[in-house]
């Protein structure tokens, strides 16, 4: 009898030692971080909804990737296709912007196909999703103030709160109008802490029509190789016709 009430205790006691802790929920910052090389990035669509208040449509699609550099975001290049053959291009190379494609149609010099900016480093416009989980201070002023609730975050951030945090937002003319514009967003995290979407929702309103922007971003390929070039030099251009 000894002997068996000692094997049954000796065997609660293993139960309890080999049971295993709960695994804490990933930081997603630091899971940003780890995978933020040089050469290395994330690949990202949008899909844009407007609305007035009363009629509602689909504005746009983007399509793009940033790369990461020693010092966070060197690079990006976004698609934003219109629909039919109205599309154009933006690549950011640091603080240089270049544009292409339907939005510059007729307005380039002959044989150039690329116009040269200095509006590089922002979000290239309100059709674009404005939070970017890629920056690690964004995304940990989202983290702060949104509420969690297993691997989706909700909450909601002002324009001038963003800008305080993002050079996507802070390097864009946005207007001190705007600066209380509220944007509510939501994140969903993978199971390795990392962002796979993102949905924000914001209103401007301006000479008193509402322009009320709904963006929906799916992110993958967190820290595979991405490779963002400036287009050749022959083809770009400072000036307009």
């Amino acid at each position: 009898m000894k002997k068996m009430i000692t094997l049954v205790v000796a065997c609660g006691v293993l139960a309890l030692v080999t049971v295993p802790a709960q695994a804490a929920p990933k930081d997603p910052v630091s899971a940003l971080k780890a995978v933020s090389a040089p050469g290395h990035g994330v690949r990202f669509t949008d899909t844009v909804t407007w609305s007035d208040g009363t009629d509602e449509r689909g504005a746009r699609d983007n399509k793009g990737a940033f790369m990461f550099g020693k010092k966070g975001i060197a690079a990006f290049d976004i698609t934003m296709d219109y629909g039919g053959d109205r599309k154009t291009r933006f690549i950011s190379i640091g603080k240089t912007g270049y544009y292409s494609g339907s939005l510059l149609d007729g307005m380039l010099p002959e044989g150039k196909t690329w116009y040269k900016t200095a509006g590089g480093g922002a979000v290239p416009d309100a059709w674009a999703q404005v939070v970017n989980p890629a920056e690690p201070r964004t995304l940990a002023a989202l983290i702060k103030k949104g509420a969690r609730k297993g691997n989706v975050v909700t909450g909601s951030i002002t324009l001038k709160e963003l800008k305080a945090v993002s050079a996507w937002i802070g390097a864009a003319n946005t207007g001190k109008e705007n600066e209380g514009v509220k944007v509510a967003y939501t994140l969903t995290l993978s199971s390795a802490g990392l962002v796979s979407r993102v949905r924000t929702s914001f209103t401007l309103s301006k000479d008193g029509e509402l322009n009320m922007v709904t963006v929906d971003s799916r992110y993958t390929g967190w820290g595979s190789k991405v490779s963002i070039k400036a287009p050749a030099p022959g083809s770009v251009t400072t000036e307009f016709r």
